[in-house]
């Protein structure tokens, strides 16, 4: 599942005025837009790729059907999932938790700026400390901002793991997809 914040993100833009549900649908087709970078250059690598869309844009994706995505993976494709849910109200983490119990994937690997799931904002308290394991229940309990509580409730209801890492860094995606263990587990 791929987000679309660098583009526009549906609740920031309707803090500023524009209508949630417009701002939602904006933000989903920034998710297709990223997603078709994203498919340009793992191809570029040499990986088969499908982007999967949750609304209806034939012309540059197809139309997630679960059936189809697991048959892509079968056959050794990478399926980019995006615009959400196609629902306003759901962020791109909750579409990710619901595209991964479909799937049936065993582990969401949540690429972001940090290092792994921290205490604090380590971007605002240099003193905040990364946790390299921590359970579903205390991430809700502690308020951490590692994905939407809902995304966290699905994830845990469905024994998903996820595995928050830095984007940032060269090299992390490879290291992570490898097994390597870096970030934080967020798990039973």
């Amino acid at each position: 599942m791929v987000g679309g914040g660098n583009f526009i993100r549906g609740v920031a833009a309707s803090e500023s005025g524009i209508d949630r549900v417009v701002a939602d649908q904006m933000g989903m087709l920034a998710t297709v837009i990223n997603g078709l970078a994203l498919q340009d250059a793992l191809e570029k690598l040499g990986c088969h790729t499908r982007v999967t869309t949750a609304i209806e844009i034939r012309e540059v994706a197809e139309p997630f059907i679960r059936r189809r995505s697991v048959r892509h993976l079968e056959k050794g494709r990478v399926v980019i999932f995006a615009a959400g849910t196609g629902s306003p109200y759901f962020s791109t983490d909750t579409a990710a938790a619901l595209r991964a119990i479909e799937i049936k994937a065993d582990v969401i690997l949540k690429a972001t700026k940090v290092d792994g799931v921290y205490d604090a904002d380590p971007q605002k308290f240099s003193q905040a400390k990364m946790f390299s394991r921590i359970n579903y229940l205390d991430v809700l309990a502690r308020g951490l901002k590692v994905m939407d509580t809902t995304a966290i409730s699905m994830c845990m209801d469905h024994s998903v793991q996820i595995i928050v890492f830095n984007l940032n860094v060269p090299g992390n995606l490879k290291r992570v997809m490898l097994g390597e263990k870096i970030g934080s587990l967020v798990s039973r």
